[in-house]
């Protein structure tokens, strides 16, 4: 009867919710983190000192973890640069894809992000090209105007290298902060026009520039949406 007793009381313990409720307090699981994020994001490109272009753009994020994700941005800059001694001009399109890793907390995140991709400007340089024309010894031009100016667009390899911050006022909604640098490399052809001495005649010249590459600062502002 002893043993009997014993064994009942041992089964009450092993069975009673009181254990299995303790355990559940201490191995709560944390939030799980949405792994989609789509965006809408207000950004500026300065291109040089006083020159800024302010544009828009999308961005679609893929979170592996907490601290690692994969995302894609475009943007578009509608305005052109005027300032730009004739190098960058037109619309602008940018196409970056890449990572995003660092620190996620309850109610932000801080983040360095590298992502490649490509840019575009509809106008990125201008060939002159004569028409028949001449210069007047005296002043002016005899005949039809000597040349005529013809706008290109041509597409770069592209490198977007900074940080973001993250706000999550909720587990759905957030906002998002990014600044950093984007480099531009520039590979391309530019004719210019040379005018004989004698004759006056516009003779076209045409050379190619060494690669080289640009550095931009560029800024993003949006919001965002989990799910």
């Amino acid at each position: 009867m002893k043993t009997r007793g014993l064994l009942f009381t041992l089964l009450i313990a092993l069975t009673s919710p009181y254990p299995n409720r303790t355990n559940g307090q201490q191995s709560k699981p944390s939030p799980e983190l949405p792994k989609y994020e789509v965006g809408i994001d207000f950004s500026t490109l300065t291109l040089y000192e006083g020159d800024t272009n302010a544009g828009l753009g999308g961005r679609f994020t893929y979170n592996l973890n907490r601290h690692l994700a994969l995302e894609a941005a475009g943007y578009f800059f509608p305005g052109k640069c005027a300032t730009c001694d004739g190098e960058i001009t037109g619309h602008i399109t940018e196409g970056l894809f890449g990572i995003k890793a660092g620190q996620r907390f309850k109610k932000f995140g801080i983040f360095g992000k590298a992502r490649p991709g490509l840019i575009n400007f509809s106008k990125g340089y201008t060939d002159v090209f004569p028409t028949g024309g001449n210069f007047s010894p005296t002043g002016g031009f005899t005949g039809p105007y000597p040349f005529t100016f013809v706008a290109h667009g041509h597409t770069d390899f592209a490198a977007d290298l900074g940080g973001v911050l993250e706000i999550y006022p909720t587990k759905r909604f957030l906002l998002r902060f990014d600044a950093g640098a984007t480099f531009d490399r520039v590979r391309q052809t530019i004719h210019y026009v040379n005018i004989d001495p004698v004759t006056n005649n516009l003779t076209p010249v045409t050379f190619r520039t060494d690669p080289y590459t640009r550095r931009y600062f560029q800024f993003a502002g949006g919001v965002g949406f989990r799910f």
